[in-house]
Formats: structure tokens, C-alpha cells, sequence
């Protein structure tokens, strides 16, 4: 088993940044890779990004250029980088990991851009 808890969420100004962290333990040596998801209200959990043990991304077109996504294997964390934040990516942002048998969830942690 994988637990996974994320850091950082909070109110931030249209055009602002935010950064997230995401922490794992447990069985962290079955980890193949890990991510972000997001869930506006309303709307489907949607892919941020993700980053693999070896460094491999892959981000959402609409992340695409503002966030960035990266790991620190040796602390088995996470972190997310979101620049030029706009309203409508209010939403829970969700850490994710995933190995060979299977995936894991944080608990989410909210973020809101609002001035």
C-alpha cells in the first residue's frame, strides 16, 4: 500500500502561483510514477501531470508552458509548480501514483483562484 498526502493548497489571485507538494510512504519501492489530478465542481477528475521514476512528463495541453511537474526520488515526493493561475482552474487537485498492480489517491487539497 501507497499513502499519499498533499501540501500547499490554498486562495491565490487570478495570474498567480502556487506550488503543491505531494508526500508518499508505505510501499514507495512499488512506485513506477506519480502526478496530478484535478476536479472542478460539476466536472470529470481531469489529468495535470505526471512524471515518471525516470523523469519522463507528460502535462495537460492546458498546463502545458505554466506548470511544471517534479520528483525527488531519494524524498518520494512530488511537486506541482502552477504559474499564470486562472479562474476556472479552481478545482481539488489530487496526487497520484501508480505501480505495476495498480493506483493510488491523496485526499485532495483545494486550491482557488479568485481575487
Amino acid at each position: 500500500q501507497v499513502q499519499l498526502v498533499e501540501f500547499g493548497g490554498g486562495l491565490v489571485q487570478p495570474g498567480g502561483s502556487l506550488r503543491l507538494s505531494c508526500a508518499a510512504s508505505g510501499s514507495i519501492f512499488s512506485i513506477c510514477g506519480m502526478g496530478w489530478y484535478r476536479q472542478a465542481p460539476g466536472k470529470e477528475r481531469e489529468l495535470v501531470a505526471i512524471i515518471t521514476n525516470g523523469g519522463t512528463t507528460n502535462y495537460a495541453d492546458s498546463a502545458k508552458g505554466r506548470f511544471t511537474i517534479s520528483r525527488d526520488n531519494g524524498k518520494n515526493t512530488a511537486d506541482l509548480q502552477m504559474n499564470s493561475l486562472k479562474p476556472e482552474e479552481t478545482a481539488v487537485y489530487y496526487c497520484y501514483a501508480w505501480e505495476v498492480k495498480g493506483h493510488y489517491w491523496g485526499q485532495g487539497t483545494q486550491v482557488t483562484v479568485s481575487s
